[in-house]
């Protein structure tokens, strides 16, 4: 039975899975429908985690809008996400992000990696 599920899934694994960090400021370009049409929303912020494998692998992402954070969890081999492009990499020293919730204003940014 797992062998069923484990062939399902990597069907539906994309080819192109974009290369990004916890703590890289990413900008996740979207499908969005309204109706019958179909349209593209941006949406760019810091990385706070990464999580699972396969099939299952989720990130989430943090903005600050109007001056309320807010977070979004996208599947990454979905096909709701058209693209994932990294806008700069962060230079952090956690695997979760959880401590820039309670941030505001310069505090709650990520150091650049400078490579």
């Amino acid at each position: 039975m797992n062998d069923i599920i484990k062939n399902i899934e990597d069907a539906q694994l994309k080819a192109d899975v974009p290369q990004f960090r916890v703590g890289d400021t990413v900008r996740v370009s979207a499908k969005i429908k309204e109706g019958n049409r179909e349209r593209i929303q941006v949406f760019e912020g810091t990385v706070l985690k990464k999580q699972g494998t396969g099939a299952r692998a989720t990130f989430t992402v943090r903005k600050i809008s109007n001056g309320i954070g807010v977070e979004k969890t996208w599947p990454l081999h979905s096909p709701i996400v058209e693209n994932v492009e990294v806008v700069r990499n962060g230079k952090v020293r956690r695997a979760k992000l959880y401590y820039l919730r309670s941030r505001t204003g310069k505090a709650a940014k990520v150091k650049e990696l400078v490579k």
